[in-house]
C-alpha cells in the first residue's frame, strides 16, 4: 500500500495556514496543504519532517508536529497521514515544487473551486479547530 501525508502548517500567531497551489495533477491549480509520498519503510514522523522540509525549508527546530489522522483508501491501495503544527518563530518559507502562499484558517476549505480533496481539506480544517488547544497551544 502506498503512503502520503499532508502537513497542516499555522503561522507562530495561529491567524495563517501554509497552503501549495498544485502545479501539477492531481488537483493542477488548487491549493493544498503540502505534503508528499512516504517512502518504502520509512517511518510517518520521519517523512512528515522530510517533506515539510523538501518542500517549503520548514525544519524540525521551526515546528513540532501532531499525528492528527489517518486516511485509508483501499480501493486505490493507499493511505494518508495527516500532520499539524505550528510554527514556534517566523520563518520565511519557499518552494520550487509548488507556489507556497498563506490563507486564513477561517476560509472556507470545502470549496471545491479553489481547494484540492474533494472536501477533505474542510474536514480536516473543522477536526482541527475541535482540538485547537491541544493542538495548537
Amino acid at each position: 500500500m502506498k503512503g502520503y501525508n499532508l502537513i497542516v502548517v499555522f503561522n507562530e500567531a495561529s491567524d495563517r495556514v501554509l497552503m501549495c497551489r498544485r502545479r501539477k495533477e492531481p488537483y493542477k491549480g488548487l491549493l493544498n496543504f503540502v505534503g508528499g509520498k512516504i517512502e518504502r519503510n520509512e517511518e510517518g514522523f520521519a517523512a512528515a519532517y522530510r517533506e515539510l522540509e523538501e518542500e517549503t525549508t520548514i525544519t524540525k527546530d521551526d515546528i513540532i508536529l501532531a499525528h492528527l489522522m489517518d486516511f485509508t483508501y483501499y480501493l486505490e491501495d493507499c493511505y494518508l497521514e495527516v500532520y499539524v503544527g505550528r510554527l514556534n518563530r517566523q520563518v520565511t518559507v519557499t518552494g520550487d515544487e509548488n507556489e507556497l502562499c498563506w490563507v486564513v484558517p477561517e476560509d472556507n476549505f470545502y470549496d471545491e473551486s479553489r481547494y484540492a480533496g474533494k472536501g477533505n481539506l474542510g474536514y480536516i480544517m473543522a477536526q482541527i479547530e475541535n482540538a485547537r488547544d491541544k493542538l495548537l497551544g
